[in-house]
């Protein structure tokens, strides 16, 4: 699964989403790559956007890589991300770890990992506030809009509390 095509992505992420009988439907628009541009384009709250950030944790004996999902609206905080992982610093992926990792350019990787090594996490807020959300779905030009709850149930992230705090 690991070597497969952004093309190939939507399309499996798709098929995974019938199968599974999830509550969805794909919205076709430009292919923009700014979070408030295309929640405005599906017709959602920018805090409905799952934004996906390829991360590399680090330090202490703890070289991992994650997929960290957090509403479009907030900022993530990397060293608490780090932290929860026993690690002393993340930082976000290079392109070609992203690529290698999601099949995906960046802005088009959907809140599902797909690959072994990459550990899926999400942020508690993203399913606090709203029945749908919203993502990139493997490709720049199609978001999908789904029930939350069936995305839990399908995704299985991790839950971690790992948004900035704001001061």
């Amino acid at each position: 699964m690991s070597e497969i095509a952004n093309r190939d992505v939507h399309q499996y992420l798709l098929t995974l989403l019938e199968q599974q009988q999830a509550r969805f439907h794909v919205v076709e628009h430009d292919a923009v790559g700014k979070c408030e541009a295309v929640s405005e384009i599906r017709g959602t709250a920018l805090g409905q956007g799952a934004k996906a950030l390829v991360c590399k944790i680090k330090g202490n004996g703890v070289k991992k890589h994650v997929l960290a999902i957090l509403a479009a609206d907030l900022q993530a905080d990397l060293s608490r991300l780090a932290h929860h992982f026993g690690g002393q610093k993340a930082s976000l992926a290079s392109p070609l770890e992203v690529e290698h990792l999601t099949a995906c350019v960046f802005g088009a990787i959907p809140p599902f990992s797909f690959h072994p090594d990459l550990h899926l996490v999400a942020d508690p807020v993203l399913f606090q506030r709203f029945d749908d959300i919203a993502f990139n779905a493997g490709l720049l030009e199609k978001s999908v809009i789904m029930d939350t709850q069936d995305y839990l149930r399908i995704a299985q992230p991790e839950i971690v509390d790992f948004r900035r705090l704001s001061a």
